[in-house]
């Protein structure tokens, strides 16, 4: 990594106001805000299949088609799954050495609506596979560059797909310099509320838009999960059989890639779940019974990676409960920075979680499987989750969304990192928004490179695709 030093949270914390402005002062000479708009492919730099393909070897066999299929559709669907790749990359590019907690994967399709404990909507981002203390740029520059690769994919001009890069870098810029003004616990405090949010956009059409997708979240609860993924066979609930995106437990075919799957398994896994979670959420568990489990296919990064849901229920049929088990593998950072103080991979994801979000799902938990060591994290399936379907947004719907994300990546940065010194750094001029569009391009560029390099494997029949 091209640095100077790296401050942690704990060094900075003894430093007064005038001691954070001035190190941000001073890392303005040693790392220029015109670097980062630096980059060029290494070298001795990897196949990009290659990387990807060295994921898969430890996923599970039959799913692993599905993936190459989903992230060869095009070189955006393709970025979603290339955290790996990426994080490599901006292991050669400047930081500052700020650290904070990011998210790893902070590209724009990671970021959603789902319920607060309090029964609000917030906007928050919401996938936390990658994260791990790290330099806060690499998640700007993730971002950044998968609005060039949207805007591109959507059909807007360079001018477009650049305008709406610049609005998200600044307003991460922008909102950083307002939180590095306020009380620590006013930074903790602060939240996203989606409908404030949205109600202040004047654009009726793009208000109308996100309009529907905050109504469509509220409808995605545990009732509308069971009408949609179980049925009634003989009185009882089970989860539907939906092979290969979701394949239930008694359909679960025998593999040695898989753990040893079956009704005791499940019980014990979800005893172990109920152990480390608070008192009062024990509290309310203890109401339902596991009623089925089944692997489910989410996603385009996580796929082949056992992912699962468990369907439970009280006594009153009506009134369901679906939680989410995700493997959690070590971060693809981890491969570059120090690894995670947490040596359990779904603990690292549920407090990196609770970090960078201002709330969290109160079902937030994680397991170690007694068979084969491997780790998960669990949570809510479906509380009023919801996403910007970022494909179909016109550009002026687009800024807003930039506006929203970049906002959203700098408060949750700000939690865990230094707001004065990271804002300090950056400065009140463009010229940071400037230098981190122009990487994104660059990188754009790359990535769309990268993407002709995998399908041309595909094409050529080198690698096994399934669509579905």
């Amino acid at each position: 990594m091209i640095m100077q030093k790296t401050y942690s949270h704990s060094q900075l914390s003894y430093l007064s106001a005038d001691e954070k402005y001035e190190l941000g002062r001073s890392l303005q000479a040693l790392v220029p805000l015109e670097s980062h708009a630096d980059w060029s492919i290494d070298i001795n730099r990897s196949d990009p299949t290659y990387i990807i393909e060295q994921q898969n070897e430890s996923r599970i066999s039959w799913l692993v088609p599905v993936r190459r299929s989903r992230m060869s559709v095009s070189p955006f669907t393709f970025y979603r799954g290339t955290a790996r790749i990426m994080a490599h990359d901006l292991s050669k590019t400047p930081i500052t050495g700020l650290q904070t907690q990011i998210c790893g994967d902070a590209h724009l399709s990671n970021f959603g609506v789902y319920a607060s404990p309090e029964r609000h909507l917030v906007f928050d981002l919401n996938d936390f596979d990658e994260t791990l203390l790290g330099p806060w740029e690499w998640d700007v520059k993730r971002l950044a560059a998968s609005y060039i690769i949207a805007g591109r994919h959507n059909g807007f001009t360079p001018k477009e797909s650049k305008k709406i890069t610049r609005l998200a870098v600044s307003s991460y810029r922008e909102t950083m310099l307002k939180l590095s003004i306020m009380r620590l616990t006013d930074i903790w405090y602060s939240k996203v509320d989606a409908e404030d949010f949205f109600n202040m956009i004047p654009e009726s059409e793009v208000k109308n838009s996100n309009i529907k997708t905050i109504n469509k979240a509220k409808t995605q609860d545990h009732r509308h999960s069971l009408d949609r993924l179980a049925e009634k066979v003989n009185g009882k609930y089970q989860i539907k059989s939906e092979s290969p995106l979701m394949v239930p437990l008694r359909d679960i075919p025998e593999s040695k890639e898989l753990e040893i799957i079956n009704g005791q398994f499940i019980e014990e896994k979800y005893s172990d779940y109920i152990e480390i979670l608070p008192d009062n959420v024990q509290h309310l568990l203890q109401n339902y019974q596991v009623v089925d489990f089944a692997i489910k296919v989410v996603g385009v990064g996580s796929v082949g990676t056992l992912c699962s849901i468990i369907l439970l229920q009280n006594p009153d049929q009506n009134d369901p409960l679906f939680l989410q088990i995700k493997q959690a593998n070590k971060s693809v950072l981890e491969e570059i920075l120090p690894s995670s103080k947490y040596n359990l991979s779904g603990r690292r994801v549920v407090e990196g979680q609770r970090l960078m979000q201002t709330v969290s799902d109160i079902f937030l938990g994680w397991t170690t499987s007694r068979y084969t060591n491997n780790h998960y994290y669990w949570r809510q399936l479906k509380d009023w989750k919801g996403s910007q379907n970022v494909e179909k947004t016109n550009s002026k719907g687009m800024e807003v969304y930039a506006v929203l994300t970049g906002r959203t990546l700098a408060r949750a940065h700000a939690r865990s990192g230094d707001p004065i010194s990271i804002s300090t750094y950056m400065g009140k001029s463009e010229k940071f928004d400037e230098s981190i569009t122009v990487f994104a391009e660059k990188y754009a560029d790359q990535t769309e490179k990268d993407y002709q390099i995998y399908k041309g494997r595909i094409n050529d029949e080198k690698l096994e695709i399934r669509k579905l």
